[in-house]
């Protein structure tokens, strides 16, 4: 194993609130206000310190005096989507793995926007968590930058890209693609198209779409790719894209949706029609294996997702004794569920 580098100590090299205003050429107390009190502050002043605030990865120090104790047993953690069924068993694995040993989960959630990620980026990083634990690796540039100054472990999951600086738990989206690709190819299907989510910002999905229409291309299948409308909701979303697919004059004979979800709206919306079409989701939901069909569908392993994410954070604070080959502990793999519907 290669040494392990010396922890920053905290606030060391921190960008001050006095930076922040001497780059932006306004005094202190206006910077304060940008925060506390945005009203107050003029747009003009509010998009120049705005500007400093990205530029330079500031982030707002909320824990002052006798509170600052209270800072080092809180875990913060932004999911895509906190009522998700998907992430559901990573939240939990992750906080009762955290609170065995005195921990607390911090938790927000993004709804699969960079904008809204940075937002809680910034504000749990200014109450000086413990660690910090992020879905995927798309972030914007300012939340890049504020990662990669953090003085305390940065965890992020739901992806598995070891060349990245923060620790990486999860599995390959595109392989994702890939497997589901050659497992319909498998069944005899030819004509098969993938159905991306109706949620812009889900570049998760993206990359399984496109293991899944490089492998056809690779096995002499030309794929068809549909995008729902955005902001619809998953069922309508689901219903929008079987609806349209199927009634092309070659239609497809299987289709790959970005989750279980779009899946169960398109499967319904094919039983409601008469279309005949096999269905093959992402997510391993609690209703796949209710739906008549049954759905088939790819399980990720979440559960080991957050239960992992919290041993390496805890592991990384000196709680935990630090494994041997983490690397190889932290790609996991995810399960394809056969059922009836594919």
């Amino acid at each position: 194993m290669s040494e392990e580098k010396p922890r920053k100590r905290r606030g060391a090299g921190r960008v001050t609130l006095n930076t922040v205003a001497r780059q932006a050429g306004v005094s202190a107390i206006t910077v304060s206000r940008y925060f506390n009190q945005p009203e107050q502050v003029s747009p003009e002043r509010r998009e120049r310190i705005a500007q400093v605030v990205a530029e330079l990865g500031y982030v707002p120090n909320l824990v002052a005096g006798g509170l600052a104790s209270a800072r080092g047993r809180i875990v913060a953690m932004v999911i895509p989507n906190i009522s998700g069924p998907i992430f559901a068993n990573t939240i939990q694995g992750f906080s009762d793995t955290l609170s065995r040993h005195g921990y607390q989960l911090l938790l927000a959630s993004s709804y699969f926007s960079a904008e809204q990620e940075e937002s809680a980026v910034r504000a749990f990083l200014g109450w000086s968590p413990a660690a910090l634990v992020l879905t995927s690796r798309f972030h914007s540039a300012a939340t890049e930058k504020m990662i990669a100054d953090a003085d305390i472990p940065v965890v992020e999951t739901w992806d598995y890209v070891p060349e990245r600086a923060p620790v990486q738990i999860g599995f390959s989206h595109y392989q994702v693609g890939v497997s589901a690709a050659r497992y319909l190819h498998g069944k005899g299907y030819r004509r098969m198209a993938f159905v991306q989510n109706s949620v812009a910002g889900d570049f998760s999905a993206h990359e399984r779409g496109e293991g899944f229409a490089a492998t056809l291309v690779e096995l002499g299948v030309q794929p068809q790719v549909f995008i729902p409308d955005a902001g619809r909701a998953p069922f309508e979303a689901g219903k929008q894209a079987m609806e349209a697919l199927m009634s092309h004059a070659t239609p497809p004979e299987a289709i790959f949706f970005a989750n279980d979800n779009l899946a169960a709206g398109g499967l319904l919306a094919g039983q409601r029609s008469g279309l005949k079409c096999a269905v093959l989701g992402f997510g391993d939901y609690p209703f796949a294996e209710m739906l008549l069909p049954s759905l088939s569908t790819i399980k990720p392993p979440a559960l080991e997702i957050g239960v992992l994410a919290a041993t390496r954070v805890l592991e990384s604070l000196g709680v935990l004794p630090v494994a041997d080959d983490v690397q190889r502990l932290n790609f996991l793999q995810c399960q394809l569920i056969a059922r009836e519907s594919a």
